[in-house]
């Protein structure tokens, strides 16, 4: 297989079978997942949040829950009406969108904060993703925070497994999955065999170490990037997950961090 062209079909990738095979997991680190949104992007009732790519709503509508004002964006139908059903049944208006992270379909600064969680950056082309990260500047007001949680792919290589298998009730999901050193592109090849069905379908992700991250950021026009491990601690080889916050200085030329447990 050719590992050097990003391929990423999100019809094949998000559908009920990535519901089924990974909704339990999910949704057992969700709260957690938002209590560490909320403390370290400094969160409070009506601040205006993105939740860029936000699948299934299950980020989207705890921050909701806690009195955020929410917009969430994917471009799965599929997930949106899970995210718009577990909305009206906890009580809550999150504002469910349809669209492109390459092109949002927001005026500028829009937004106190966007959030971009669990891998969910470096879908595309180079150039495609670095219009991700303008794009998320663009919509951000001055002093806003972009946020960005995936794989701390220095702690991940060593580890690198050529393939996994997750299970459940007898159905199957199989990844063969390459990294390639020379475009950062970690491609997969899924198996679901499910129902008596079985499906074969590959994606890539783009992935980083902390350091070229930060300058894609810088070049995208943040004032200031720090990073984090997953709990709000400071970033490490070891640590398993890695956190961006970038800053949009606000045009004094101030731009420095801050620290999140700080808000």
């Amino acid at each position: 297989m050719s590992h050097g062209d990003p391929v990423f079909d999100f019809d094949d990738m998000f559908d009920e079978d990535y519901l089924y095979f990974y909704g339990p997991m999910l949704e057992n680190v969700s709260d957690a997942d938002a209590d560490v949104i909320w403390r370290m992007l400094g969160l409070r009732p009506a601040i205006e949040v993105l939740d860029l790519a936000c699948g299934h709503g299950r980020i989207a509508n705890r921050l909701a829950t806690r009195g955020a004002r929410v917009t969430g964006l994917d471009a799965t139908p599929l997930f949106l009406d899970h995210a718009r059903g577990d909305a009206v049944e906890r009580g809550i208006e999150v504002d469910y969108v349809q669209g492109d992270m390459r092109a949002l379909p927001f005026p500028d600064e829009r937004f106190d904060r966007v959030v971009s969680w669990f891998t969910s950056f470096g879908y595309f082309s180079e150039a495609e993703n670095r219009q991700v990260l303008a794009e998320a500047r663009r919509v951000l007001r001055p002093g806003g925070r972009l946020m960005i949680e995936a794989n701390n792919l220095t702690e991940l290589l060593p580890r690198w497994l050529p393939s996994t298998v997750i299970e459940r009730d007898g159905d199957l999901a199989v990844d063969r999955a390459y990294f390639d050193p020379v475009t950062g592109l970690a491609t997969t090849e899924r198996v679901v065999v499910r129902g008596g069905a079985t499906r074969r379908f590959r994606y890539s992700v783009r992935m980083f170490v902390a350091v070229e991250l930060g300058a894609w950021l810088r070049n995208a026009g943040f004032s200031a990037v720090e990073f984090r491990g997953r709990a709000g601690e400071g970033l490490t080889a070891q640590s398993r997950r890695m956190i961006a916050i970038a800053r949009r200085g606000d045009g004094s030329g101030q731009g420095e961090p801050q620290s999140p447990a700080r808000g």
